[in-house]
């Protein structure tokens, strides 16, 4: 049955049945309809026939309800090139080049770049800056003087290149029978947003200690990045004093800086949190569904196919990604951290001559 005939059909019973029975509002009850909407149905087949009772003013929706590319690009540029601007003030100057698109479009745009407020349009054009070396106006430049003094005012941690900081943290997967309690160590570098993890049967310094020596460090090394300084939280794998803490005396031999986040604010480590609930909803959540697993190496094996995946060719909507993936971003701005490195061993050798 077409989708017209599902709609007509019930009109024309209910005009039917009031004829045969004559008696509207039985006929009505019946139907389930009302005596209003009885003698509109009898109005719209009086005048038109069957094809009177269709639903005429029911609309094909429109799914891809966006402006056009090209409009979307420039309302991102305008907030890279003006991040002060308000959404009023973007739909007034784009007014002017001729570009027609209301502030609650340049709003809607900017939510889906991650840039709906003032302190993420300024983070993006940080990135803008230290990726591609564009030159500052008057106006940027006050802007990103301002935003520092009201860092350094609230203390807000900063991430300057891949590996200048890297966050970790536990994440408890559950417990699978026949395989027992699942723990994640989860390590992330703050400014790619490339992800690493490894699963223990148990969660200790020692773990702790062996994600980075496993997987993070090689890493880093194998892409000649070297890695400055890492961010956890207080808990007991991470924390102890540094010459009997397997984790604080790793990184003291590695020469790794260790910041704690700030006591009962677990949000400052937030980009492990959100990490969390992206791997949990798209990772275990169906793995275990469709799976039954019989040891951790299994799940290991899975789990390092989606990470690949989430690398290198998932799109990540982070402030320094832009929209490309966390393998794209880290290759982007790789040089970002040779010249980090390069100024220290300049410095290095002056003071040597010196």
């Amino acid at each position: 049955m077409r989708a017209e005939e599902r709609v007509i059909k019930p009109k024309l019973g209910v005009l039917k049945l009031a004829q045969e029975l004559g008696n509207v509002s039985q006929a009505c009850k019946m139907f389930g309809y009302s005596r209003d909407s009885y003698y509109r149905f009898k109005e719209q087949f009086e005048t038109g026939g069957e094809v009177g009772l269709q639903d005429l003013n029911r609309r094909k929706p429109n799914v891809k309800n966006r402006v056009d590319p090209e409009i979307e690009r420039r309302v991102v540029e305008m907030a890279i090139e003006n991040p002060a601007y308000g959404q009023q003030r973007v739909s007034n100057e784009l007014r002017r080049e001729g570009i027609f698109i209301s502030p609650v479009g340049v709003r809607c745009v900017w939510q889906r770049h991650d840039l709906e407020v003032f302190k993420k349009r300024l983070k993006a054009l940080e990135a803008k800056v230290a990726q591609e070396g564009i030159i500052l106006t008057e106006d940027q430049l006050r802007a990103l003087e301002r935003a520092k003094d009201e860092k350094a005012a609230e203390g807000e941690i900063e991430t300057a290149h891949p590996g200048y900081l890297g966050a970790q943290d536990t994440y408890y997967v559950g417990t699978i029978k026949g395989v027992g309690r699942i723990y994640q160590q989860t390590f992330i570098d703050t400014y790619a947003k490339v992800a690493h993890a490894k699963l223990y049967d148990r969660k200790n310094a020692l773990v702790a200690a062996d994600m980075l020596n496993d997987r993070v460090l090689p890493w880093y090394e194998e892409h000649g990045v070297r890695l400055l300084r890492i961010l956890t939280d207080r808990g007991t794998e991470y924390c102890g004093t540094r010459d009997h803490h397997e984790y604080e005396l790793y990184l003291s031999i590695e020469e790794i800086e260790h910041t704690k986040t700030k006591a009962r604010h677990p949000q400052t480590n937030g980009i492990c949190e959100r990490f969390h609930r992206t791997i949990q909803n798209e990772f275990y959540a169906v793995a275990f569904r469709r799976k039954l697993y019989g040891s951790l190496e299994e799940i290991q094996a899975d789990l390092d196919e989606w990470l690949k995946k989430y690398n290198e060719q998932r799109p990540h909507s982070g402030r320094y990604c832009f929209g490309k993936t966390p393998m794209e971003t880290f290759k982007d701005s790789k040089h970002l951290a040779d010249e980090k490195m390069l100024d220290k061993l300049t410095a290095k050798e002056v003071s040597v001559v010196c």
